[in-house]
């Protein structure tokens, strides 16, 4: 459509996504006990699976949003962790007061996040990430296919005709 700003403009959303999972993905990665325990307390079953699995998607999904990896995948995957996380962590309706108020924000922000994947998942990442690269170079080092001598022939001299049945032209 717009070429190469369009590109642009997918790869700074694409680093903007990034950007609002991957520094709190590499804190957790560095403290996912601390994280598990959090869990915990928040009544979360199995806080330790959910943790780990928790840090690994909001670690290596941000990777794979800047770099363009399996878009689909990564979008859809990132929206359905940012809604789960949504409705885990920020339960609103469970608060009143200024509290509920704050927590409705997360959770909407949460929301809008999930909203930004999926787009991506459907727009995919543009020319300028790992995808369009592969495209590039394939379509690069992919042969040009010849067209046979017979389609050339055939394309050249127009329609085969039956020697025994003039042509429309000669009769008139």
């Amino acid at each position: 459509m717009f070429g190469r700003s369009q590109d642009g403009i997918l790869l700074a959303s694409r680093l903007l996504l990034a950007a609002a999972l991957l520094p709190t993905g590499i804190a957790r990665a560095l403290n996912v006990s601390g994280f598990a325990l959090a869990l915990a307390g928040a009544g979360m079953p199995s806080p330790n699976v959910v943790a780990t699995a928790a840090v690994v998607v909001q670690v290596f999904g941000p990777l794979a949003l800047i770099l363009g990896v399996l878009p689909r995948i990564t979008g859809f995957a990132l929206a359905g962790f940012a809604v789960a996380m949504a409705v885990m962590l920020h339960g609103f309706w469970a608060y009143s007061g200024a509290a509920a108020m704050t927590e409705r924000t997360l959770f909407l922000a949460d929301l809008g996040l999930a909203g930004g994947f999926l787009i991506y998942a459907l727009a995919g990442p543009g020319a300028w990430s790992w995808q369009g690269w592969r495209r590039s170079t394939r379509e690069a080092l992919a042969p040009a296919r010849p067209q046979s001598a017979n389609a050339n022939a055939k394309s050249a001299k127009g329609p085969k005709r039956s020697p025994a049945r003039p042509s429309s032209r000669a009769a008139a």
